[in-house]
Parts: structure tokens; C-alpha cells; sequence
């Protein structure tokens, strides 16, 4: 069996995927304690004059280290940190998915195929992202709620994840929780195949210039830092279309009210706003999908080092 592409230790590193499960989750539940505030502020640049031509609406988040400034006014430095458990929930659920598919693919020798590894990054992305959803929705909808002043976006009246969990199952039912999945699997699709491709592909490019020693952390950094770039530039239009739909008002039905789907939000997006608000909320997407990648990915990387070495020590 082929080694790991995110393998960074001179040696073969290998571990099961139900390893890879628990060291995937982990790890992007690590990151995710870090990144958090630039979700925040992402998702409202990202619902900051809806369907609004630009210079028809106010604009109460500007930039962003004005717009963290805003929130920390508004809210409290705790606001920064809004939907953290939520965030939690679904980086366990999505990533210890999708790490365990992944690993599963390696397993199988699936990307040693052409191709393989993209693929295999994007099934994997999908079903974590299909199973994850409920979380993902209430996350969008507690980093939404904010005062009056500076609401962007629907304000649902969720308190806490759990409580916004069992409102929207006794309200909506099964099918409530998974509304905006739609949006969600294309976005974590797309953004898993490139992250993990680029990221396997980075960390080789590194390694064949030796800049650093190939068991050295710095390679899993470098790789991951290369790998956000493709990301963030792919991604951020699923990303704005996905918290569109998440957020959304829906009728007693349970029925969104804004839009029909996926196609139908990025077309009233494109011409309500252009095609510049596919990109809305880049720079703090940027700058927290890089660092959540390099992240997410380095705590992944060494942490599989460490668990290889304690499975063979003695060997």
C-alpha cells in the first residue's frame, strides 16, 4: 500500500481509518477554536445586503478588522466566538467523515489512479458534508443573530445549538435540518477535492526542493499554505450560496422563502448584487480558510506521525 499523501515522516506513515476518524476530528476541531472569529465575520459580509443592489443598503461591516471591531463592540469579544459548539459539532461530524473515507480510499489504493485523489477528496467532502449539515445549519444561524443596528440576513431566535437543534425538529421535523444541504455538498465538495489534491501535490513539490528536512513540520505548514490559495478561490462562491440558503426565512411549510436551491440563489445573487457577491466575505474567508487548512491539516499530519511511532515502537 502506497503511503499517505499527507504522510511527512521519512518513513511510510499508516494508520486505520478509524484512527483517522478520531485524529481528523480532532485535529480540524483544534483549528476550528482558532478560526472561529473570521467565521463569524465572514458570514455576515457574506448576508450584508441581500439581494440589494450595491449602494442601496447600509453597510455596518466594513473591512475586516473593522467588522471584527464591530462584532466585539456589539456583541462582546465572546460574540467573536458566536456558534462555537455548533462550529465544533460539525467539525467533528464532517471531518471525522471525510478523514475516515479518505483514509478508507488510500486503504483501498483508489489514488494511486489518476485522479484518484481528487475524487476520492471529493465523495469523501460530500458525505461528510451531507451528515454534518444540521450543525452546519445552526452555526450559520447563531453567527447570524446579532442587535438590531447591525442584523444582516434573517435573524433566527435561536439561544443555543441544542435549543436551535429541537426548535427546528419540533417546528420543521427531520427534513428542516437537512434544509441547504443542497448547497452544502457542492461547497465542501469542491473545497475537500482541492484541499486534499493540492495539498498532496504541495507537500511532494516541497519535499522534491528539500528547503526543509522531510520529517519536519514545516513541510506539512509550507504544503498547507499552497493548498489554501486553491481553496479559498474555488470555494467562495459555494460558500456565500451555503449560507445563503442556511440562513434564509422559511414558511410554516418549512419552504425557503428567498430561494428555490442552489441554482436559484446564485442566479437572484449574480443579478440582484453582480458577480462580485460570490466573492463576499473573501478576505476574512481567506484568512480563515488558511489557517484553518494549514491548521487542520498539520494537526492531522503530525498527529498521524505520533500515532504511527507509538503503534511501532519496538517494532
Amino acid at each position: 500500500m502506497e503511503s499517505p499523501p499527507v504522510a511527512s515522516g521519512a518513513v511510510p506513515v499508516s494508520v486505520s481509518p478509524a484512527v483517522d476518524l478520531v485524529l481528523g476530528a480532532s485535529a480540524c476541531c483544534l483549528a476550528c477554536v482558532f478560526t472561529n472569529p473570521l467565521e463569524v465575520v465572514k458570514t455576515r459580509l457574506q448576508l450584508q445586503g441581500e439581494l440589494q443592489a450595491r449602494g442601496t443598503y447600509s453597510r455596518p461591516y466594513r473591512g475586516l478588522l473593522r467588522s471584527v471591531s464591530t462584532v466585539a463592540q456589539a456583541d462582546g469579544l465572546w460574540g467573536l466566538q458566536k456558534g462555537l459548539g455548533a462550529a465544533l459539532l460539525y467539525q467533528g461530524v464532517m471531518n471525522g467523515v471525510r478523514f475516515y473515507c479518505y483514509s478508507l480510499a488510500l486503504e483501498a489504493g483508489l489514488t494511486q489512479h489518476h485522479g484518484g485523489t481528487v475524487a476520492a477528496g471529493a465523495l469523501a467532502g460530500a458525505l461528510g458534508a451531507f451528515i454534518g449539515s444540521p450543525a452546519y445549519l445552526v452555526k450559520t444561524q447563531l453567527q447570524t443573530k446579532t442587535a438590531a443596528p447591525l442584523a444582516v440576513g434573517h435573524q433566527h431566535q435561536h439561544q443555543t445549538a441544542f435549543g436551535a437543534l429541537e426548535t427546528i425538529w419540533r417546528q420543521q421535523g427531520l427534513p428542516g435540518l437537512w434544509r441547504g444541504v443542497g448547497g452544502a455538498v457542492p461547497r465542501v465538495m469542491v473545497g475537500s477535492a482541492a484541499q486534499l489534491a493540492t495539498f498532496a501535490s504541495a507537500k511532494t513539490w516541497v519535499q522534491d526542493h528539500e528547503w526543509f528536512q522531510k520529517d519536519s513540520w514545516l513541510v506539512a505548514l509550507a504544503a498547507g499554505m499552497i493548498s489554501s490559495v486553491a481553496v479559498v478561490i474555488v470555494m467562495t462562491p459555494f460558500d456565500v450560496v451555503s449560507t445563503r440558503l442556511y440562513n434564509q426565512p422559511v414558511n410554516p411549510t418549512g419552504r425557503g422563502q428567498l430561494y428555490r436551491g442552489v441554482l436559484d440563489c446564485l442566479l437572484k445573487t449574480f443579478r440582484a448584487e453582480g458577480p462580485q457577491a460570490l466573492y463576499k466575505g473573501l478576505a476574512p474567508a481567506y484568512l480563515r480558510l488558511g489557517p484553518h487548512t494549514v491548521l487542520s491539516l498539520l494537526f492531522w499530519d503530525e498527529l498521524r506521525k505520533l500515532i504511527y511511532r507509538f503503534q511501532h515502537q519496538g517494532a
